[in-house]
This record gives C-alpha cells, sequence and structure tokens, in this order.
C-alpha cells in the first residue's frame, strides 16, 4: 500500500510541475537518510546554502536505507525522482547500470571549489563507472573498533594498541566477557555454572561487509574477479581460516551475544548501556556514543590477521539523469562537498570527510569530543579496500546474510558456509554489470 502511495504521489508532482511552467520554479529535491544529528547537519549546509545563494533546496528524509532506495527506485520509474540523493557505494551501481544517475565528470573537472586532488583518490574511484565520475563522495570511513575504556580498566585488560592482532581481541574479548557479579564466563568451561553474560566481550553483525576485511587481512581474496567478479572465492586455505575464526565467535569463544540477545537489543544500544565491551562498527556509531556519560569509551584500528586491511565505507552525491534542475542541482553538490559544507557535517560527528584537508582539521579531529583517537579512522585509509561494484550486490549482500548468521550462531562449518555462499550468489553475480 505504501509504494503505491508513493507511486501515485509522485506521478501527481509530474503532472502539477508539467502544468507549472519552468522546472527553475521548483526546488531542489535532495533525498537522504540519517540519525537525527546527522539530518541536522544536512538542514545547516541546506540552510547555508540557500543563504548564500537564494535557490531553495527540499530535504527529503527517509526513514532508513531500504526507504531511501525504495522511494528513489518508485520515484525514478515514476518520472519524478529527487534532483540528488546520498548513497553507499555498495549501492549505487544498479541505479548506474540503468542509465539514472546524471554523470559529473566535466562539472567535477571544471569545479572552481576544489580539485581531484583534495579528495581521498579511493573514495572517487568507488563511484566511478564506465569511464565517467557518477557521484562524488562526502565521507570516507574504516571500520573500527569501538571500545569501553572503563571496563578495560576494571578488569586489567590493556587498551588496544594501534597495531594489534586478531587473536589479542579475541583474548581481550575472553577476558571482558563477565556475568552480573563480574565473573568471566568462559565458553565450555562447566566451571563458569552454566552463567549468562551480562557483559560481552565484543559485539559484530553476521554479514560479508564484515567479514571481507579480516580474509584480506590473512592475505585472501574475497572474489575470483576484483573487476569483474563471478563467484565468492570463501574456500580458499586463506580465506577458509579468517572465516573459521570469525564464525567461532559466538560458540567456540562465547565472546559476543547470541542472535535471541540481538534481536532483544542491537549491539550498539547493548554497547551505549555498557554491555558490550567492544564493537566492530564505522564512524556512524559516533554521534550515538558522544551521548554516553556512564563511561569513558575510544576507538582502536581493526586487528589484523597477518597484514592489515580495512573495508571502504563511503556515501556520494549523486543526480537523478532525470533531474530538471541539473545545474542547481551541482551547486549544492558543490557547497555541501566544499570546505564549508563539509566543515558543517564534520562537526556532526558522523562523517569522516572526503575532502583530505578538512579530515585532518579540527573540525573532524576535535580534542574536545570523543573518540580522542579520531586519527585512528585517518590512519587506516591507506590500507582500505574496496568491495566488488556491481549491480546486483545489495542482492549479493541479502542472501549471504543469512548463511553466515546460521555459521556464526548455529555453529555451522567455514566450509559449508562457504558452499552455500558460492551456490547461492553465482547466479546473482552472473546477472550484475559491473563499471
Amino acid at each position: 500500500m505504501a509504494r503505491t502511495l508513493i507511486v501515485t504521489l509522485t506521478a501527481a508532482l509530474a503532472l502539477v510541475t508539467a502544468g507549472c511552467g519552468s522546472s527553475e520554479e521548483w526546488p531542489v529535491r535532495f533525498l537522504v537518510f540519517g540519525d537525527p544529528e546527522e539530518i541536522s547537519a544536512y538542514r545547516q549546509v541546506v540552510a547555508d546554502f540557500e543563504e548564500e545563494t537564494g535557490d531553495d533546496v527540499e530535504l527529503v528524509e527517509a526513514s532508513d536505507r531500504s526507504d531511501l532506495i525504495a522511494r528513489l527506485s518508485t520515484s525514478i520509474a515514476g518520472g519524478a525522482p529527487p534532483d540528488v540523493f546520498l548513497m553507499n557505494y555498495r549501492y549505487y551501481a544498479q541505479f548506474a547500470a540503468r542509465g539514472a544517475i546524471e554523470p559529473v565528470t566535466d562539472r567535477f573537472e571544471g569545479s572552481d571549489s576544489f580539485d581531484r586532488e583534495d579528495f581521498y583518490s579511493i573514495a572517487l574511484d568507488a563511484f566511478r563507472w564506465r569511464g565517467e565520475q557518477l557521484c562524488v563522495p562526502q565521507n570516507i570511513s574504516s571500520l573500527v573498533v569501538y571500545y569501553n575504556r572503563d571496563l578495560f580498566a576494571k578488569y586489567g585488560v590493556p587498551e588496544p594498541k594501534d597495531d594489534w592482532t586478531w587473536n589479542e581481541m579475541v583474548g581481550n574479548a575472553a577476558s571482558l566477557t563477565r556475568s552480573a557479579n563480574g565473573a568471566p564466563i568462559v565458553a565450555g568451561d562447566p566451571d563458569s555454572g552454566g552463567a549468562t553474560a551480562a557483559v560481552y566481550g565484543l559485539g559484530v553483525e553476521a554479514s560479508i561487509i564484515r567479514v571481507a576485511p579480516f580474509v584480506w587481512s590473512n592475505g585472501a581474496e574475497l572474489v575470483d574477479d576484483e573487476s569483474k567478479p563471478t563467484r565468492f572465492t570463501l574456500n580458499t586455505p586463506d580465506a577458509q581460516e579468517a572465516l573459521r575464526g570469525f564464525l567461532d565467535l559466538r560458540l567456540a569463544y562465547g565472546v559476543i551475544p547470541s542472535d535471541v540477545e540481538v534481536e532483544a537489543q542491537d549491539d550498539e544500544t547493548r554497547f551505549a548501556n555498557g554491555g558490550l565491551a567492544m564493537l566492530l562498527s564505522s564512524r556512524r556509531s559516533t554521534p550515538l556514543f558522544r551521548t554516553i556519560t556512564e563511561f569513558d569509551w575510544d576507538v582502536a584500528p581493526l586487528p589484523r590477521w597477518s597484514e592489515r586491511a580495512g573495508i571502504l565505507h563511503s556515501d556520494a552525491f549523486c543526480i537523478t539523469a532525470a533531474s530538471e534542475r541539473k545545474n542547481t542541482a551541482w551547486d549544492f553538490v558543490e557547497y555541501a562537498l566544499g570546505p564549508e559544507g563539509q566543515v558543517t557535517l564534520a562537526e556532526s560527528g558522523r562523517t569522516v570527510p572526503s575532502l583530505i584537508e578538512v579530515s585532518r582539521s579540527e573540525a573532524f579531529l576535535d580534542p574536545t569530543k570523543p573518540p580522542t583517537r579520531a586519527n585512528v579512522f585517518l590512519d587506516g585509509i591507506p590500507s582500505i579496500r574496496v568491495l566488488p561494484i556491481v549491480s546486483t550486490w545489495p542482492e549479493i549482500e541479502d542472501a549471504t546474510e543469512p548463511i553466515l548468521e546460521n555459521g556464526l550462531y548455529l555453529g555451522q562449518p567455514a566450509t559449508e558456509v562457504a558452499e552455500r555462499i558460492d551456490r547461492v550468489t553465482r547466479p546473482l553475480f552472473a546477472r550484475g554489470e559491473t563499471p
């Protein structure tokens, strides 16, 4: 019913637009989703842009990523898409393959506000499609480990170093998994008395984007061909070792909550409430954790298996091909990506700026706001890698998630998990289009 209503409204909007003369009478529509702090920052960028230029921008807020993709899809089909939208590089290829995104190569190269060299190249390149710059990244983030400093101190566990290993992380997580009375809980140890953990050592989601950096770190590849992938390669010895270690976190090590516990309370909330000692997440968790007053927290780099490896998290501004206000839309994108817009967004705490200069400024590295080790996000950029850019990637992620969940929470063997992922996703890779 909701999707039908969206189509009806967008079709009606198209008719109204057609009957009212020039599209310049209408504001640029900017579709975005985010946490309250992030949305507040976008509203400020919009207000500053309107004041400086006199042009109007309408912020269209989706409830979450799924809602944004659904709105974008239906509005494109209905002929009345937003002019600008913000999207992660893992999802934009489905729209690029349909020709729904306007290339901005010429506008970008001719900009007076910034040069290509001003941006982190890995984020820019993630949004290149068949020789064109389709979207321009607003942020760049690596996966990091958020940790509760008070719990580390309470139980005498050394805080994570700038260079630490997977085994050290698991060992710390085991030391920090405690019952309500503070007693250690050891998986498979009868002396633990079957106690339920009040604090778990680690929180991590069962997803391919959490597994990938550890596969890379162990010297293995995630897919058979990064530019033209046809299948996952999780069955190789090095990939199997990393996958097995990941899947052992629940039943073998007992350091992460069960699926039932995660359903009752997600990992971010559990960490904020003091029930997780460590959490693997990107910069997106920072605004929520800045509201914590009960304990001190910080971030550490992702641990390594053998070599350092990270995974790109990046969202970009894209202009729809069907936009009737492309010039003004680009003006807004250019402003939001310029120093003023990037500073406003950085100060929200949510984003690691894609502009190198702003990322190294106090707007991002503000010593008065946690995390104090904010440089961890920047130090990890050289070892970041990009997931395959393929139009069916959202379907691939969705298909792998339940298989990884069964492996993690039910203890299914890594060999079986890899085989099932391969079998289910090969047809999805075959249907996908790549840059």
